[in-house]
């Protein structure tokens, strides 16, 4: 027994001489320069260097009330949420996740599409094709048809139609090339009289070689 008791000592003084030669040793944790202690200090928590842009760690920005790095980032918005942490928000329903489910119908007949910024994410109606505007009513963004006869430069008549509108020329007369502007019709291509056709404005008149007279239908030739 006393052998053994000097030998247990012997370990005990072995290991204490080995923790002591440094393998134990605990170090003070390494001080972060002073230049960042400020730098953190003045903007805030969830700061970080270098290459970070506004000097905010990911998923964080500036708060523009303090310009602190205080206010996070949901990168697929929160539509009626608000963003609590980084891609984590607090929707009306108590419910959190990343995102917050739309009410039906906020983009109207046309859908969404979605558009990011730095700042996140939301979204928006399409854009309305040509010839309608947008407007809001009280089931969400709808595309209105526009009325061009309003503005058109028809020389006849203008009918609105959905997304345009077309102009139309009165009896005698036919559209030109410009689809504005009217020109008259030349009937006689149409050949309505038996020897001779005259075309006039709006209208034609026929008449008939030597040794006929005009029947009573103002076309034939007897």
């Amino acid at each position: 027994p006393p052998v053994m008791l000097v030998e247990l000592l012997f370990q005990a003084a072995c290991v204490s001489l080995f923790l002591s030669s440094g393998q134990g040793r605990v170090y003070p944790a390494r001080k972060k320069p002073a230049s960042f202690a400020v730098e953190r200090r003045r903007v805030g928590p969830h700061v970080c260097f270098p290459g970070s842009g506004s000097g905010c760690c990911p998923g964080w920005m500036l708060s523009p009330g303090s310009g602190k790095c205080t206010l996070p980032l949901c990168s697929f918005g929160c539509g009626g949420g608000s963003c609590i942490a980084p891609n984590l928000c607090m929707c009306p329903d108590g419910e959190q996740g990343i995102t917050c489910p739309e009410p039906p119908g906020t983009c109207g007949e046309y859908g969404c599409d979605l558009s990011c910024n730095h700042g996140g994410c939301q979204e928006v109606a399409r854009v309305c094709p040509i010839g309608f505007s947008m407007a809001e009513t009280a089931n969400g963004v709808r595309c209105i048809d526009i009325d061009e006869c309003r503005s058109a430069a028809c020389e006849g008549t203008c009918v609105n139609t959905e997304g345009g509108f077309a102009c139309e020329c009165g009896a005698g007369r036919e559209l030109s090339a410009d689809r504005r502007s009217c020109r008259d019709t030349d009937e006689c291509q149409a050949t309505p009289c038996q020897h001779h056709c005259e075309n006039s404005v709006g209208s034609y008149r026929c008449s008939c070689r030597p040794g006929y007279h005009l029947h009573g239908n103002r076309h034939s030739c007897v």
